[in-house]
């Protein structure tokens, strides 16, 4: 198993539009194949700061995921709304 870490921040005015797209998506991506979890965070001091969190049986299904057309969809709309570029973290759990 892998952890996807992708850490955005958007624009203030941004934001809801943001968590629009995200919760209009979030069943769909759950049900992907090789998607285990998912969660979105929100930074405590920086409410402008988001991270996905989510589980993959291997980096290949998340790869898999990355280039479908629906992922592609999702990241046009959204890149258009940070305010910085975006982090991405692929770790696996030691212990």
């Amino acid at each position: 198993m892998i952890i996807r870490i992708v850490r955005m921040t958007f624009l203030p005015d941004k934001i809801s539009e943001f968590q629009s797209i995200f919760e209009k998506c979030r069943n769909d991506i759950k049900q992907m194949p090789g998607c285990l979890h998912l969660e979105l965070w929100r930074d405590k001091d920086n409410p402008n700061i988001f991270m996905t969190y989510s589980h993959w049986e291997t980096e290949e299904y998340l790869n898999t995921y990355r280039n479908t057309e629906f992922f592609g969809l999702i990241w046009k709309r959204t890149k258009v709304l940070f305010a910085d570029k975006p982090l991405a973290f692929t770790v696996e759990k030691v212990s």
